[in-house]
């Protein structure tokens, strides 16, 4: 997990102040924070053009005095730009003012950009809490407007690390360097359209710090779920492999057909829709692997799900906001399957939230996206804190989509997923996804793992399939990542 975890500021600040602990000096850490980001800038831009360093108050300005030093080193034509006074710095950003041998130019303005064909953003680091203004403000602003090209150091000055809120205002980065570790504020929008390319550097913080904080968040990838991978062996059969049901509704029948397809896709040995008996014929006219079940009533819902060879279900997808959809979310709650619930299954408990938390008794996955979410939770702040709020109340893992989708669990640990392309936003895909997540479970994974699993075989699909995708499509690109998931797992 170490290659996926992000730090909170403040995770970032007892990292620091463990590898201090630990005999690393903090001049030595910030030495090195300077010359990563040198490194990284010259190896995009090779050849010396003039370029500003604004520095502010903290120790991100004490990075921008070693930035400067630095480049003024290796040949470069640097003018620094200071907000405040020198003799107002403190610690290392003092003793990295006073190893600056150049002019020390007052931020007052956008005229510090004059001339200049590159800046470096040194101002304020990923823990800024109020919104920019004044001179920072009218100087980050025309950065934008002169189309100069930035590299910020830690985040863009306005963004916050934790969130990805805008303070105010940020410049758009050519290229982002942080230190040990990215903050969550890297991935979560808005701010995360304005980090450009990132770069992660080592400082010299030892990874063992890792274990004294205990990060919580996650950058989602396959390290962190890879191993416990459902895999088929060579015993396997279509009843070991799961049996995932998925409730079907009577009118958009196709978001159910799509979750099967997904659900079959990525694993799982067999795929039953249960249906009201006038749609029976349009889902058994329809994908001849999957089963097709009339049923008359939630009685017999609720017996058809009660043998135990079918082991996950999913309730929502064009299910309508109608009584049968609650019903039948709550026959399978109380039935203590592995159950996703998504769209029209969370939709109908607008009303009554309290009724469904009581219900999740067992591996339960709810998929909202922002109005869905809206609807059954009352959760205040950023998209990660909202998030993590939710999967608490409820008691159940809580996938919150969107580009940025954050998925939690009831403990705290919460995971970032940035693998979803822009042309996931079709119609369908929601419902691919669900059915993805479905027969994982099916297939016995972990009901956060499957979660983040699904998330990111979903958006790899996406993305591998590229522009002119429809829902349609993404089932038939699992088997390419999943491809590329085994060869990688095969090797160790």
């Amino acid at each position: 997990m170490s290659e996926n975890v992000l730090l909170s500021v403040a995770e970032m600040y007892r990292a620091d102040a463990a590898a201090e602990k630990a005999g690393v000096p903090s001049l030595d850490l910030m030495e090195a924070a300077g010359a990563g980001v040198v490194r990284e800038l010259t190896r995009r831009w090779p050849s010396p053009c003039p370029l500003v360093v604004l520095c502010g108050p903290g120790n991100n300005g004490g990075d921008g005095f070693v930035i400067a030093r630095l480049l003024q080193g290796a040949g470069w034509p640097v003018r620094l730009a200071l907000l405040g006074s020198s003799e107002s710095l403190k610690g290392d950003a003092a003793i990295n003012a006073e190893r600056w041998s150049g002019n020390v130019l007052p931020l007052d303005g956008p005229n510090v950009l004059d001339g200049c064909e590159l800046v470096v953003d040194a101002l304020f680091g990923a823990g800024l809490t109020r919104a920019l203004d004044g001179a920072p403000r009218a100087v980050i602003e025309a950065i934008g407007e002169r189309d100069l090209f930035c590299v910020c150091v830690d985040t863009p000055s306005g963004v916050h690390g934790d969130t990805g809120e805008i303070l105010g205002t940020a410049p758009q980065a050519d290229l982002t360097v942080t230190f040990f570790a990215p903050k969550p504020g890297h991935f979560l929008a808005p701010g995360r359209d304005l980090v450009g390319e990132l770069a992660v550097i080592d400082i010299g913080i030892p990874e063992a710090v890792l274990g004294e904080i205990k990060p919580q968040t996650a950058l989602n990838g396959p390290s962190l779920w890879l191993d416990h991978f459902p895999w088929p062996t060579v015993d396997s059969n279509k009843y070991t492999r799961g049996h995932a049901v998925i409730a079907g509704g009577t009118e958009m029948t196709g978001a159910a057909r799509l979750a099967a397809r997904g659900a079959r896709r990525i694993g799982a040995g067999l795929a039953s829709i249960a249906c009201d008996p006038q749609a029976f014929v349009v889902y058994a006219c329809d994908m001849p692997g999957n089963l097709v079940k009339p049923l008359a009533d939630d009685a017999e819902f609720a017996d058809f799900i009660s043998d135990a060879r079918r082991n996950a279900v999913l309730v929502g997808p064009g299910a309508g906001v109608i009584e049968t959809t609650r019903k039948r979310a709550l026959v399978a709650l109380q039935a203590k399957k592995a159950t996703v619930l998504d769209a029209d299954a969370l939709s109908v408990f607008a009303n009554d939230p309290d009724t469904l938390f009581k219900a999740i008794n067992s591996p339960c996955i709810l998929t909202p996206h922002e109005g869905e979410f809206a609807r059954i939770f009352d959760s205040k702040g950023d998209k990660l804190t909202r998030a993590r709020e939710a999967a608490r109340i409820s008691g159940a893992v809580v996938l919150l989509k969107g580009s940025d989708t954050v998925i939690a669990h009831p403990d705290g640990r919460a995971v970032i997923d940035n693998s979803a392309p822009p042309e996931l936003s079709a119609g369908g895909s929601g419902d691919v996804l669900a059915g993805f997540i479905l027969g994982l479970l099916a297939q016995g994974m972990d009901a956060f793992d499957a979660a983040c699993a699904g998330a990111w075989v979903h958006g790899s699909a996406g993305a591998a399939f590229g522009p002119g995708l429809i829902a349609e499509d993404l089932p038939e690109m699992a088997p390419d990542i999943l491809l590329e998931l085994r060869e990688g797992f095969d090797d160790g």
